[in-house]
């Protein structure tokens, strides 16, 4: 298996059970059609204790993969039913 070289890990969080309901019912597609990706090597979304905060954790081949995952995300539905969820994560960067 290859290495990763954008690790992404983070939150994404709710304000309300409207959000959190939204987040159940777009996630397993958005994970999905994530994992399908060229280069995605990982994609976990796992909801915490706190029912309307998700944990993220990503990993992808290269830059590029990642950009092109960023760019698909921007124009899919989950990125539409989502716009408005605080997302608090880090990217890190094999060198």
């Amino acid at each position: 298996m290859n290495s990763p070289a954008i690790i992404v890990r983070g939150r994404l969080e709710c304000d309300s059970a409207a959000q959190a309901a939204v987040v159940r019912q777009h996630l397993p597609r958005h994970i999905e059609l994530t994992c399908s990706e060229a280069g995605c090597l990982r994609f976990d979304g796992v909801q915490t204790d706190d029912l309307q905060v998700w944990h993220v954790d990503e990993a992808f081949l290269d830059a590029a993969a990642f950009e092109a995952h960023r760019q698909r995300v921007a124009d899919s539905e989950w990125g539409r039913v989502t716009q408005g969820i605080r997302r608090s994560y880090t990217v890190h960067e094999r060198e």
